[in-house]
């Protein structure tokens, strides 16, 4: 099929949460319209959405537009399903960074779409290229670089436009870490011909250079408590201005929805 960098219109079912516009699919479903665009090579921006994005979202003017433009913007974190849950979407799973990074990867082997890895160090970036060629030894990693760590230049973005578009990659997984990333995105859709997904700090983990959280704690909400011990002072000013509002719009939102269908009296 001819490459094309087109973004052709496809509403996707969005449930609003907390102000951002959440993709409201399964998991297997929002796997598959991922990978029928990377068989078109169609211009599309999947963005991975945490608490830290919605809470950032409200006061990043770029970091909003991103979501506000993403073709589809996936719930990565339970609290976000959870929300999902409450405001009627009682089926919604979770669909985080790593999950979508190992299934894509496994059907992109099946549907014959090439992937570009974009970010992290080029230490980071080997040993996810060494780990992938054990796990999907069929799969075919177009390219990958590590960018430089600082703001880039507008001949350097477009040159990494470029590596991407003559690579072929049909999908390109963005790890520059939240704003940056979506920001990246959102500046090259329509120029980039892929589907760029941001998966923030998906590949240090899946290189084994940072432990991955258990089953159990990502299943209950608790990944940002094993993240915040791994890296209490990164982190602490984070979630403690992150998580706290997040709950108190969340539970208004959900209030307001329980009004609405009269489950509650004024």
């Amino acid at each position: 099929m001819r490459a094309t960098g087109v973004s052709y219109s496809v509403t996707l079912p969005r449930l609003e949460v907390v102000g951002v516009s959440i993709t409201a699919l399964l998991f297997k479903e929002q796997i598959s319209r991922i990978l029928a665009w990377g068989k078109q090579r169609s211009s599309r921006i999947v963005c991975v959405a945490n608490v830290h994005m919605l809470m950032e979202a409200r006061f990043n003017d770029g970091l909003q537009r991103a979501l506000t433009k993403a073709d589809m913007v996936t719930p990565d974190g339970m609290p976000l399903v959870w929300v999902m849950r409450f405001l009627g979407r009682t089926a919604q799973d979770r669909v985080a960074g790593m999950d979508i990074f190992t299934a894509v990867c496994k059907q992109s082997v099946q549907e014959n779409v090439s992937i570009y890895l974009l970010g992290a160090t080029q230490d980071v970036l080997d040993k996810v290229v060494a780990k992938l060629r054990v796990d999907f030894p069929t799969l075919n990693v177009a390219g990958f670089e590590s960018p430089p760590f600082r703001k880039w230049t507008f001949l350097e973005e477009e040159a990494i436009a470029e590596r991407v578009n003559q690579s072929g990659a049909g999908i390109t997984f963005v790890s520059l870490g939240c704003p940056k990333q979506e920001c990246w995105m959102e500046s090259n859709h329509g120029r980039v011909k892929s589907v760029m997904i941001g998966v923030g700090g998906v590949f240090p983990v899946y290189a084994g250079n940072k432990k991955h959280a258990p089953g159990w704690m990502r299943n209950n909400g608790l990944e940002w408590l094993y993240r915040l011990a791994q890296e209490p002072q990164r982190l602490f000013k984070r979630y403690f201005t992150t998580i706290p509002p997040f709950i108190w719009l969340a539970f208004q939102q959900i209030r307001q929805e329980q009004k609405r269908r009269g489950f509650l009296q004024n």
